[in-house]
């Protein structure tokens, strides 16, 4: 069907077509698999717990363990209540998790199970903990319902207890693990203590050991998330994933929050590091400043190969921004930016950087992949960024596809290696200049053709 996209743009209100979003379910899912010993659990169908784990096993290569209220038609017509007590009763039975993070469904929703008095209810046992936020797929994408489960977080664990642990709160957003991993390597070189919730590296990307576990190792632990309202800041990395925990966090406890850019290149990087420096009053290290001269030494030597090259890029809103950003500082031309995730913040902060940079380019929010088809048809780009589902557009219109974002299901370790920071800003230069060079090779006649480039 990607070959029958019309040229002609119609305005449509109530149609998506090919959406460049999934739904909330899955951002709450993951989000909550990065809490030390929690199982997330899914109030609604069977069928919809088994395509959040299925996508996110797909994306991630590793079994995502997951419960479900398992809703019949006697749950529909009359409300999923006594599924959610026998559930929870079951699950600290048989699988003794610490927590249980509740999410809903569109059907739970649209029912009106009332989740905080059900929870209220139930025998929970000493030690554990029932966790929940309202995830209806029909509003909102996966971001939001990561946002939504993070900032819930905040709400069931936070606490001000009168002391200040010199931590700095990280909220990471929709990353890998690998991108996690980077930003406490960042940390640590600055001297760092911090606390990052949630935190999925040793739980996503935990090593084969030829022993199963169920619950890794890896994920903020509860005490870390109660302590979380004795930080001296917290940073939220992205407006759309982290920023509404962190508004929660300082209105509750009073924690100063800051909100960046996801530090994806140079720019949000420096950012990052700078605002570290002046929290804690620590100096910059050897080490950062290294990776920083390499980085741009990469962004000399490569300049030639991306100066001026066009580009569509869509995905996460977070990561669409610092990407644009990035490109732009490339020498690169964002033609076309878009996002599925709602929000007027993401349109205004493309604009303004197309605008500074006095690059004609489209921005939509709330968009689909037929839009930016249907543009790229009207006028072509060199190079398409965005994850998987990009593959058919890449196909369709014959333009190399550079994958980065969320889900990637057809390409594999790339949750081993970070996007953020400056060795990650290393690797996504890479990325997109092997996918121009690759194309050249390919399109260059036998005498053009060189070893060298």
């Amino acid at each position: 069907m990607w070959d029958y996209t019309p040229k002609e743009m119609i305005e449509r209100k109530s149609l998506v077509i090919n959406p460049a979003k999934t739904c909330q379910p899955i951002g709450a899912m993951y989000a909550a698999l990065g809490i030390h010993k929690c199982l997330p659990h899914s109030h609604g169908s069977q069928g919809c717990c088994s395509y959040h784990r299925m996508h996110l096993t797909r994306h991630f290569r590793d079994p995502i363990m997951a419960s479900t209220s398992s809703f019949t038609e006697g749950a529909s017509v009359f409300g999923g209540a006594s599924n959610l007590k026998s559930a929870i009763k079951n699950i600290f039975t048989v699988y003794d998790p610490d927590v249980i993070a509740i999410h809903t469904t569109c059907l739970s929703e649209t029912i009106g199970d009332d989740i905080p008095t059900i929870i209220s209810q139930c025998e929970i046992p000493e030690g554990k903990y029932v966790i929940h936020a309202n995830t209806p797929s029909y509003v909102g994408s996966h971001i939001t319902g990561f946002s939504n489960m993070v900032t819930s977080m905040v709400k069931y664990f936070s606490k001000k207890l009168g002391y200040d642990n010199g931590n700095v709160n990280i909220i990471p957003g929709f990353v890998n693990p690998s991108d996690m991993r980077e930003l406490k390597r960042i940390m640590d070189l600055m001297g760092v203590k911090c606390i990052m919730f949630p935190d999925t590296s040793g739980n996503l990307d935990s090593p084969l050991t030829g022993k199963y576990e169920m619950f890794p190792k890896g994920g903020t632990q509860i005490p870390d998330l109660i302590d979380t309202g004795n930080s001296m800041a917290t940073i939220a990395l992205g407006k759309f994933a982290s920023e509404a925990a962190s508004i929660e966090l300082e209105r509750k406890c009073k924690v100063p929050a800051y909100t960046l850019k996801m530090p994806l290149g140079l720019k949000a990087t420096d950012e990052f590091i700078m605002l570290l420096s002046k929290l804690t009053g620590n100096t910059i290290p050897y080490e950062l400043e290294e990776e920083r001269g390499q980085l741009v030494d990469i962004m000399v030597d490569c300049n030639h190969h991306y100066h001026g090259k066009t580009v569509a890029i869509f995905g996460d809103p977070d990561i669409v921004i610092a990407l644009t950003e990035f490109v732009l500082s490339l020498g690169m031309i964002p033609k076309y930016v878009l996002t599925g995730t709602p929000g007027e913040a993401f349109e205004s902060q493309i604009k303004e950087m197309l605008f500074e940079a006095e690059v004609d380019g489209k921005v939509k929010s709330y968009g689909d992949l037929f839009t930016l088809q249907q543009w790229i048809k009207n006028e072509k780009v060199d190079l398409i960024i965005g994850n998987s589902y990009g593959k058919y557009l890449s196909r369709a219109e014959d333009i190399p596809l550079v994958r980065i974002g969320f889900p990637i299901l057809d390409r594999p370790v790339q949750t081993y290696l970070p996007i953020v920071g400056y060795k990650g800003a290393m690797r996504v230069i890479e990325m997109i200049t092997n996918a121009l060079l690759d194309r050249k090779d390919r399109d260059d006649l036998d005498q053009d053709f060189e070893l060298v480039l």
